[in-house]
């Protein structure tokens, strides 16, 4: 077994294409000092039955941008050969040569977004992973996180398992060649059945296009069709509808919790391989990584927010002349926000959109400055004003005390910022890249101590119900989550094994903090 290494044989050859980040591309660009959010892992994308399948997966992997910029990689086959393509970077720095997609032959594709919660970013592990069974080749990519994969990998690797990379993905294709099952279905069930966590799985075999939802349904997955003039029927997997949009498919339903869906010469097959359980869907996709455009699980993204920032100015109103979101990500908040109090709306924060990398030398100064490369303050707006600033949450603190201070030096004469997230005070084990607990501005301080450090006049974050009820439900059910909401609660729905080893093994530390590179 090997990861994209090229094999030739009666059945199958793959031909791989890697190459380092481009020149003017961010994939080496520290953006600590910039932004102190919270990350999601990977966004994925897969199509079968369209002779521009790779160019169609190039431009889901486009709209799904968001979900992952350290490196991004696509794999084709045309029923023979595999060919695929993976480098650091983004997508159009990438896929942008109309030869790299035309290498990619073939009328079936996947491809994955990466943001590293596990492993190095390096070429090795930018996925989708490819291997060489003896059914044929077969390539795979997921959005989440393993909790277990420690564990399973050293398992693995005592009976003989030789590992080229070291993300958590690799461990599904060893178990996939350990397992006794026949077929590449029947393999990637057995081996799935051994995991713990959150995974949305995109994969292919040389006739057969294949997703997965774990059985609690954290991370997000759509089915798609598009109708070709000729009448033809392509099917398509991604994480999100934008990916549908952007190439005038139409949604067809979400992939449910627990659900395998095969996309292949007969249509769409539906199977239900795990044991039903309660749905825990990541309700900080509604609150920040989704696109505001998307629909997730029947909500439009958009219209959640407006809500969670309607709510949060019903739970925590205070007077003031601007309502101002941190760009871009607070602004339906803020819009929801304005409407509720009868504050007006105001952009006093202009985002700058093409910060890349800077090849100015870091200075204290420059670092100082940093922040600035992203955001500027509309001095118009903010002079004189009493301002309240809207964001999505508070990681660090680090980024909001700076966005404060450019504020009040714009002349704002209060400042006060709502959050339209409840305090994160918990680690994430499920695919997004969250600091250690003992770093998180929440968990180490208190309300005023936060609003004192970040020097705004009053802080202040919605509850979690609040949240809840903004998400249509009464509140949320202490005995029974409707959502996965552990980064504020620390109620984990699965087993964290890997955490759990690491606390009684101090040299495995790195296990209870998932972090990029």
């Amino acid at each position: 077994m090997a990861v994209l290494r090229a094999w030739k044989d009666r059945s199958h050859k793959v031909t791989p294409t890697e190459h380092p980040a481009p020149m003017g591309s961010t994939a080496d660009l520290d953006t600590s000092a910039l932004d102190d959010k919270l990350h999601e892992e990977c966004g994925v994308f897969g199509i079968f039955g369209h002779s521009d399948a790779a160019a169609l997966t190039a431009l889901g992997l486009h709209a799904l941008q968001h979900r992952g910029q350290e490196a991004c990689g696509i794999v084709s086959c045309d029923g023979d050969q595999f060919n695929a393509h993976r480098a650091l970077g983004h997508v159009g720095d990438n896929f942008e040569q109309p030869e790299v997609v035309e290498a990619l032959k073939g009328s079936q594709a996947i491809g994955h977004n990466r943001y590293a919660t596990t492993g190095a970013t390096l070429l090795r592990n930018v996925q989708p992973l490819f291997a060489d069974f003896d059914f044929g080749g077969f390539a795979i990519g997921h959005n989440g996180n393993l909790t277990n994969a420690y564990q399973l990998r050293r398992q693995l690797v005592r009976r003989g398992s030789i590992f080229q990379s070291t993300t958590d993905t690799e461990v599904i294709v060893h178990l996939m060649a350990t397992s006794r099952g026949g077929n590449v279905i029947d393999r990637l069930v057995e081996a799935l059945r051994q995991i713990e966590g959150a995974y949305s799985v995109i994969a292919m075999a040389k006739d057969q296009v294949i997703g997965v939802r774990d059985p609690l349904g954290v991370r997000p997955m759509v089915l798609g069709r598009l109708d070709g003039a000729d009448g033809s029927v392509s099917h398509i997997l991604a994480s999100e509808t934008c990916a549908l949009d952007i190439i005038d498919a139409s949604f067809v339903r979400e992939v449910e919790p627990g659900e395998l869906v095969v996309l292949d010469k007969d249509g769409v097959t539906s199977l239900k391989p795990f044991m039903p359980t309660k749905q825990r869907f990541c309700i900080f996709e509604y609150i920040y990584f989704a696109r505001p455009d998307s629909v997730v699980e029947g909500e439009s993204v958009y219209d959640a927010r407006q809500r969670i920032g309607a709510e949060l100015a019903r739970e925590q109103a205070v007077d003031a002349d601007a309502i101002v979101p941190v760009p871009d990500s607070g602004v339906p908040a803020a819009l929801g926000y304005a409407k509720a109090s009868g504050i007006p709306f105001e952009l006093g924060i202009i985002r700058n959109h093409y910060v890349g990398r800077t090849f100015i030398e870091p200075t204290d100064q420059i670092r100082h400055l940093g922040v600035r490369l992203k955001h500027n303050a509309n001095r118009s707006i903010l002079a004189g004003k009493r301002v309240v600033l809207v964001d999505d949450s508070i990681v660090r603190g680090t980024t909001s005390r700076k966005i404060v201070q450019m504020v009040r030096s714009a002349g704002a004469t209060e400042v006060h910022m709502r959050i339209s997230s409840p305090p994160t005070m918990h680690p994430c084990y499920y695919g997004i890249d969250t600091p250690a607990q003992e770093k998180l501005f929440a968990y180490q301080h208190s309300i005023d101590e936060m609003a004192a450090l970040i020097g705004v006049d009053s802080l202040a974050y919605i509850s979690i119900d609040g949240l809840y009820r903004a998400m249509g439900e009464a509140a949320r059910d202490p005995d029974a989550p409707q959502f996965c909401d552990a980064c504020f609660s620390g109620d984990y729905p699965t087993a964290l094994p890997d955490r759990e080893e690491a606390s009684r093994q101090p040299e495995l530390s790195f296990l209870s903090e998932r972090r990029a590179g």
